[in-house]
């Protein structure tokens, strides 16, 4: 008999609205702090919400600066699933290179005496829906988390999860002290857009091209994804963006006629990983199935 296990992810997981309840997802937030002290969770995936947050930070002179969630909060999201009747908990994390909540995670973990398994997913943002959605199939297969969690961490290994954005808005990375104003000057400019890849071993996004004009940026994310996993694979793919819609729907064909996708989604880019990249963003998650 199968036990029932819960799936929790971070916040940093650009889940669709929809798969939360289809496969069964508990997301714990992380945390986002404003110059004025203002705090705020990041706790929703709602467009109205999430909209709203995109301008606010287009309209703020300082960005405002995430955190991970307390030992106490993850400890509540165990508690309250092993009440509910769950026997089991999987917990996919963010990479342990932009964030610390693996560790925490971890940490609080040991302090059951049930199964949680916590999983160093050296990812971010719409790959790890991607890698839930696999545990799901997994879990429904009859494997424990433990059994999960171990094959999830020899895919990522082996380079089976992807991730592909570029960043457009300058004057954003100006504001989060990631360019200088004179090189956000020249980008805006110019119409250059970065391509940012999150490297399976390190777990690190590294800046990999720059180009000008969106139309070019997409060219450089499908070229990017073809130096990883082959033409014709197939694959599950989540498109995702902080206030470019525009960006991710001229992806998707580009993408259909590139491999064999066996379900594509879409999601929104949320508040934490929007600080970070800022609005204007377009990119994809991908699972490299076969």
């Amino acid at each position: 008999m199968k036990r029932k296990v819960k799936i929790m992810l971070d916040s940093t997981a650009d889940i669709p609205q929809e798969w939360i309840e289809r496969f069964d997802i508990t997301t714990i937030p992380l945390h986002l702090t404003w110059p004025d002290g203002t705090q705020e969770d990041d706790d929703s995936r709602e467009f109205r919400v999430i909209s709203d947050f995109w301008r606010r930070l287009e309209n703020s002179d300082r960005l405002p600066k995430s955190s991970q969630p307390s030992p106490g909060e993850i400890r509540s999201f165990y508690e309250k699933a092993f009440d509910n009747g769950y026997e089991e908990i999987l917990v996919l994390c963010i990479s342990t290179h932009m964030s610390g909540t693996y560790n925490t995670a971890k940490l609080v973990a040991e302090e059951f005496d049930k199964p949680i398994y916590v999983v160093d997913t050296k990812k971010a943002s719409a790959i790890n829906p991607l890698m839930a959605k696999r545990a799901h199939e997994l879990i429904s297969e009859g494997k424990n988390v433990e059994e999960t969690g171990k094959i999830l961490e020899k895919e990522i290994s082996e380079g089976k999860y992807h991730a592909v954005f570029y960043v457009s808005k300058f004057d954003f990375l100006v504001k989060g002290g990631r360019v200088s104003k004179f090189q956000g000057f020249v980008g805006n400019l110019l119409s250059i857009n970065v391509g940012l890849y999150i490297e399976h071993k390190s777990g690190s996004m590294i800046p990999f091209k720059k180009v000008r004009g969106e139309k070019k940026a997409q060219t450089m994310l499908l070229n990017k994804i073809l130096e990883e996993v082959p033409k014709g694979s197939t694959v599950d793919v989540i498109l995702v963006h902080a206030d470019n819609e525009n960006g991710i729907n001229a992806l998707k064909k580009p993408l259909e006629d590139t491999y064999n996708i066996r379900e594509m989604a879409t999601s929104v880019m949320g508040k934490v990983i929007s600080t970070h990249v800022g609005p204007g963003t377009a990119g994809f998650g991908l699972y490299w199935v076969k």
